[in-house]
This record gives C-alpha cells, sequence and structure tokens, in this order.
C-alpha cells in the first residue's frame, strides 16, 4: 500500500508594499482585500496541516499557488511550511500562476524550493520524476506570469515530450501526474485556463497515466480522460488548503489520500477527501474508488 496526500493553493500572503504595486500585484492588492484575504485564512491552514499530521502516508504532493504576490516573504513563509510538512524527499511541488504572479518571478520558487522540485536524477527543470516504489510521480509546470484579470497555464512543446517520454519509460508503474491547472476547463474559465490543454490530453490519450491531480480551481472535482486502447484516466482537483469557507462554487478548505496498491495492470485505487465543515472540524466527507 501507498499512501499520497494532495493538497493546494496555499495563497499564503504578505500584502506588497507601495513600491511593489506597479505591476498586477496592484490589482492582486485590491482582489486580496475585497476577498481573498477573508477566504485564505492562515489558522486554516494551520488546522488542515495538523489534521494531515494525524494521517498515515508515504508522500505529499502540493499542487501550485503556494504564495500569493509572488513576494520574497512569502516564499520564505512557504518554504518554513514545507520543512514542517516534511523532507524534500517525502514532499514533491509544483508551481502556480500565484507562485509566478509576475515577470521577475520566475526563478523564485526554485530558489527557495527547488529540493522540493527535483527528480531522482538530481538535475533541476520540469517535468521531472520521482519513482516511489511502485509509483511514478510525474511533476509538470504550468506557472507562467501573465498579464491583469488572467490567470492562464503554459506547458509548451519542450515540456510535454519530455513529459511523453517519463510517461513511456514508467508504463510498469502507477503513473500519477502532478499539475497546477486541470487539463479542461469550462469556456467561464477561459481566462485561466491552461492554454496548451489540447495538447497535454493528446499526450495523455497516446501514452496514458493513472491518476492526474491538480489544483487551480479551489473545488473538488473528478474528470474523466481519454487514454490508450479505451481506458480513462481520472483528473482529480482539490479545494484551496486554507479556505475558511465555500465560495461560489469552491469549496471549504480540503485535502485528498490516495491509497494505491496492486501491482502492474492490476493496480488499485481509492481516493478519500477530508474537508473542513462549518463548525470548523475537519472530517472525512467522501470516499471513492477510482481504479
Amino acid at each position: 500500500m501507498f499512501v499520497l496526500a494532495h493538497l493546494s493553493d496555499l495563497h499564503m500572503a504578505s500584502p506588497p508594499r507601495l513600491s511593489q504595486l506597479m505591476s498586477k500585484r496592484g490589482l492582486g492588492l485590491i482582489n486580496w482585500y475585497r476577498k481573498r484575504s477573508n477566504i485564505h485564512r492562515p489558522e486554516v491552514l494551520d488546522a488542515i496541516t495538523c489534521d494531515l499530521k494525524t494521517q498515515s502516508y508515504d508522500h505529499i504532493a502540493v499542487t501550485g499557488d503556494l504564495v500569493n504576490f509572488s513576494l520574497p516573504v512569502e516564499y520564505a513563509c512557504a518554504r518554513a511550511w514545507l520543512a514542517k510538512l516534511g523532507n524534500a524527499r517525502d514532499v514533491s511541488v509544483v508551481p502556480g500562476n500565484h507562485d509566478v504572479y509576475v515577470r521577475g518571478a520566475e526563478a523564485m520558487p526554485a530558489q527557495f524550493w527547488g529540493d522540493y522540485m527535483r527528480g531522482d536524477d538530481g538535475r533541476d527543470g520540469f517535468p521531472y520524476l520521482r519513482r516511489r516504489g511502485e509509483v511514478a510521480l510525474i511533476a509538470l509546470s504550468t506557472a507562467v506570469p501573465t498579464g491583469p484579470f488572467m490567470a492562464t497555464g503554459w506547458l509548451g512543446a519542450t515540456q510535454l515530450s519530455g513529459f511523453a517520454e517519463m510517461l513511456d519509460a514508467t508504463r510498469e508503474a502507477f503513473r500519477i501526474v502532478l499539475i497546477h491547472h486541470p487539463p479542461a476547463s469550462p469556456p467561464r474559465r477561459y481566462l485561466r485556463r491552461l492554454v496548451d490543454a489540447p495538447a497535454l490530453r493528446r499526450v495523455l490519450a497516446e501514452k496514458g497515466a493513472d491518476l492526474l491531480l491538480h489544483g487551480h480551481d479551489h473545488r473538488s472535482s473528478l474528470l474523466w480522460l481519454d487514454g490508450p486502447s479505451g481506458m480513462k484516466i481520472p483528473a482529480v482537483g482539490v479545494p484551496s488548503a486554507s479556505a475558511a469557507t465555500p465560495h461560489g462554487d469552491e469549496g471549504a478548505a480540503a485535502y485528498h489520500l490516495f491509497k494505491i496498491d496492486g501491482a502492474t495492470k492490476n493496480f488499485r485505487c481509492e481516493m478519500i477527501a477530508r474537508q473542513r465543515g462549518s463548525d470548523g472540524v475537519i472530517r472525512e466527507v467522501e470516499r471513492k474508488t477510482l481504479a
């Protein structure tokens, strides 16, 4: 049995100073005080983290938006949180759009969290691959800086080519894809979509995978993607780990556990969702068989 925990979208925030507002951060600060500051609460993230620590798991995946404004103090706080969560061997991170919120911040996630975003071969960059027993974790980065009112992601041909090669090299394993943006978005999310999602889905349809985990939408979701030979690939989204309350179609703070056992061609996977209730108690709210 291998148990993977999945969290996403922490949005650790430190409001920018006046000198840091001559960018997209200015609009972001308005949005923070209008809405996000009441939703993303550090005490809620602390409670989710403490609850996770009571569970049994082998590895943790964090799929982006650890920070909110891409400020040095935020990256440092996220690094301290990761260190409390576990060592770099046991925690895998991919960045989200808020982790490279403005131009010039592209290198900051690697500067602060590089050891949590490095494959078993020791090389930096994406995609990266980590093998843990019968499980292969393949991590992709969709994080690119965007203009005002946009939160799109992008993979690019080079990363997709490397992704296809890693899927080929791990066919006997239970292959889990880690990504921030979802592999498909409705029209209303056009300015928040993964721009080259069709190309990602083509790679998955040709090469296959066993599970895809993402964040970004701040809600629990399950989408079945096409794989080779009629197989279906579950793509699972998780709410923000710091959300105090539901908001619109976004859920309250939660994390997922995935229990994986079996062997090549005969793997089994069960998902367990633990979520914060209106009473502040974190409890199991769903259990579902995915494979």
